[in-house]
């Protein structure tokens, strides 16, 4: 069988965009499917990019365009009601900055834009539906223009989790549900993102621009209560909440709220189908790693395509080398943000004495306080 691509990438968010980049002058025959509209309106929910993220799209010719991102110098940890707190430092760890925060529609609209500016992706708007792998290849039904067609390619890399079932999922509802909205405060952030834990959930406020992006992660009833309440509402709610640090909220737009689960793919590589981004695992928010991981899983998996014989693209070598060069940073990236929302999001009394002691001394200890710094930023391989 002929396949019409080598490698037909299905989602065209963030990490599957990034994954088409990385795949530019490659020599392969590459295709991009996409449900959504190019250029729709803007999704105004914050993202917070690591300095490896950073790095990755430099690389990609992308971050010079997203001349908004505000950078975080500092991440101050602590929990409500309880001692202990540990501060990480962008000058301590030797980099320009820990992370900086765009809103996911900036980032996406600037991969895009990079996409277009090129010979890149074939990139056409339609809805996958289903797929099927053979011996060659694997064939993608798709719905394009009220019509169903299909394309082959040596390897399917799926990056959207909710366009084709290619993976039995392992899922675990927290119970929770995540509070964006972007707020004004009467104290200057200075780059400082705060990370507050609290028994409901964290409660994250990070630096973007002259206000902050906020993440609140609480019960489903509180965050759909506290997105229907006035603003006024709402800043008292938060104010309760995270203090006076920041000093007086004056005002919150964009507010909105989603569920929050741990889904997790069984196996992320299989016969000429791979899994990146979301399609692979869907992280809580807590410490911000979700999109972070995705990007990995992106570059990772490009540079073993650009080494790949054009021939063995989607073949067993390279199937097996993909799952065993994530198999590290993927399971430490979950298990890292499924053990900080198990151990903060609760009101049990000793393990609140352990999270006090645990925070304390990692704000002594300063290798341990680097190692925690460099996995955040870089992963498992950092």
């Amino acid at each position: 069988m002929t396949a019409d691509f080598d490698v037909l990438i299905v989602g065209g968010g963030p990490v599957g965009a990034a994954l088409a980049l990385a795949l530019r002058g490659s020599g392969l025959a590459v295709g991009s499917i996409e449900a959504r509209v190019p250029h729709a309106p803007a999704d105004a929910r914050p993202i917070a990019l690591s300095y490896g993220s950073r790095l990755i799209l430099e690389r990609l010719g992308v971050w010079d365009r997203l001349a908004d991102a505000t950078p975080i110098q500092r991440i101050h940890v602590s929990q409500r009601g309880g001692f202990g707190r540990v501060e990480l430092d962008a000058q301590q760890a030797r980099l320009p900055a820990l992370g900086y925060v765009v809103d996911y529609g900036a980032l996406a609209e600037a991969l895009g834009r990079a996409l277009e500016a090129g010979d890149g992706a074939r990139a056409v708007q339609a809805t996958a539906s289903a797929f099927e792998a053979g011996t060659d290849a694997t064939v993608v039904r798709f719905t394009a223009g009220g019509a169903t067609q299909r394309a082959s390619a040596r390897l399917l890399a799926v990056a959207d989790g909710g366009a084709l079932p290619v993976a039995r999922m392992r899922v675990h509802d927290y119970g929770q549900a995540a509070v964006t909205a972007r707020v004004s405060c009467s104290a200057p952030h200075q780059n400082v993102a705060y990370e507050r834990f609290t028994p409901e959930g964290p409660l994250a406020l990070l630096p973007a621009g002259e206000a902050v992006a906020l993440v609140w992660t609480t019960t489903p009833a509180h965050a759909r209560e506290s997105c229907a309440l006035t603003e006024a509402g709402f800043l008292e709610r938060l104010q309760e909440g995270f203090g006076n640090r920041l000093g007086r909220f004056s005002s919150a737009s964009g507010r909105a709220w989603y569920p929050l689960a741990l889904k997790v793919a069984a196996h992320i590589a299989e016969p000429r189908t791979v899994l990146v981004g979301n399609a692979a695992q869907t992280l809580h928010p807590v410490a911000g790693q979700g999109l972070n991981l995705g990007l990995r899983d992106a570059w990772e998996l490009a540079a073993l395509l650009r080494d790949c014989d054009r021939a063995r693209v989607g073949g067993p070598e390279l199937i097996r080398a993909y799952s065993a060069r994530r198999r590290f940073d993927r399971t430490g990236g979950i298990l890292f943000t499924d053990m900080l929302v198990r151990l903060f999001s609760n009101e049990l009394a000793p393990l609140g004495w352990a999270r006090g002691l645990g925070l304390a001394a990692l704000g002594a200890f300063p290798p341990a306080r680097d190692l925690v710094v460099r996995r955040m930023i870089f992963g498992a391989r950092g």
